[in-house]
């Protein structure tokens, strides 16, 4: 049975904590903007049915993208943009994971150390690429940032859908070994992604002790290169796990305990082949862990490179869609804003919103007016 607990449930248990010190001023924005979502506090709107004429009141969602409640909407619309990118070809999900050694940094300079991290994986994906050795031509990327482990601890990563192959210099497409089967060796891109992201790093006005730096050269970074998707549609279905993917969901939550302020939620133990689990958190605890994973105001966590970049969406990607016998670009159909969807009650007629309010509520006449319609 699919719980109906919620992330948001365990923040309005600890606004004071919010509200604290403890949290910048931005932290704390985020955090009560997604504690507020979908309830009275954020107005709402009346729809009426076209075809029943029932009337439905809605609370408005915060629309923040770290709020778990918010996301499925957005998830889609950009799935539908990316399945007229797709080229006939493989794809492959590398990832670039950080050390824990820099997790300290991450929290009081994110921007750099997230921006840093697709900066170095995309100029070792692209040194590679351009490699005679190996491809000889220019490649792309989907990056998408999480920075987040099953227990809500910090642990920055970089999940890339690429495609297996490169354009090279005469237009032509080049694929990777043994038939798109094979990329690059996962241990030599960690060496390349290592001394990249250290180069950046000394670059920028952080204060990292040499020590730390030592630490760094002394490990091996992981990129982990997984199984290739053999046909497009599966690279579709694949990202829509990823692309607007948060630090935790509001189904993994199994229990709030109110007396004894404590949260339970589900975990998978990848240490023991996915196993599921459960931890128990401090209620405080789970709201700190949850806030790690906030992000700079105006930081973009899904970025495209090479041939996935804008430049080439819009001037080259057909072609190129054509040469591999792929599907022409075709414009994303938009929606129109005030249609909502199926009425939940006949399941035929559509949503059209008849009225918004603010968090006062609807008016008076409005009110009456859906008790008699709808009897409540």
């Amino acid at each position: 049975m699919r719980s109906h607990l919620k992330v948001a449930d365990v923040l309005e248990m600890e606004q004071d904590y919010i509200s604290s010190r403890a949290f910048t001023s931005w932290h704390r924005r985020t955090l009560h903007a997604i504690r507020k979502c979908r309830t009275p506090a954020m107005g709402g709107h009346i729809d009426k049915c076209d075809c029943c004429d029932k009337l439905h009141i809605s609370y408005n969602s915060c629309r923040n993208r770290h709020c778990p409640t918010c996301q499925g909407h957005k998830r889609e619309h950009w799935i539908q943009a990316r399945e007229s990118e797709l080229l006939n070809v493989p794809y492959f999900h590398v990832v670039f994971t950080l050390p824990s050694e820099l997790n300290a940094f991450a929290l009081s300079h994110p921007k750099i150390i997230y921006g840093s991290l697709f900066k170095a994986a995309w100029s070792t994906l692209r040194q590679f690429g351009e490699n005679p050795k190996h491809l000889g031509g220019q490649m792309g990327m989907i990056a998408i940032l999480h920075t987040w482990g099953q227990n809500l601890s910090l642990h920055p990563h970089l999940h890339c859908i690429v495609p297996g192959g490169a354009v090279k210099r005469s237009g032509k497409w080049k694929p990777a070994r043994n038939k798109g089967k094979y990329l690059f060796n996962v241990k030599s891109m960690g060496k390349v992604f290592r001394a990249k992201y250290s180069a950046l790093l000394r670059e920028q006005k952080i204060a990292i002790p040499q020590e730390i730096y030592d630490k760094l050269f002394a490990k091996n970074w992981v990129v982990y290169a997984k199984q290739q998707f053999h046909t497009p549609k599966y690279v579709v279905e694949y990202l829509g796990r990823y692309t607007h993917k948060i630090a935790i969901s509001n189904h993994r939550i199994k229990q709030i305990n109110n007396s004894q302020r404590r949260v339970t939620f589900q975990i998978k133990d990848y240490r023991k082949a996915g196993q599921k689990g459960q931890l128990i958190l401090d209620t405080r605890e789970f709201v700190r862990r949850f806030a790690l994973h906030v992000l700079p105001k105006g930081f973009t966590r899904i970025r495209h490179y090479g041939i996935l970049s804008s430049s080439w969406k819009k001037h080259k990607l057909p072609a190129l869609q054509n040469i591999l016998a792929g599907v022409p670009v075709k414009p994303v159909e938009k929606k129109p804003p005030l249609l909502l969807g199926k009425c939940p009650s006949c399941k035929k007629g559509k949503l059209v919103t008849a009225l918004t309010f603010d968090k006062r509520g609807p008016p008076d006449k409005w009110r009456k007016l859906l008790l008699s319609i709808n009897s409540f």
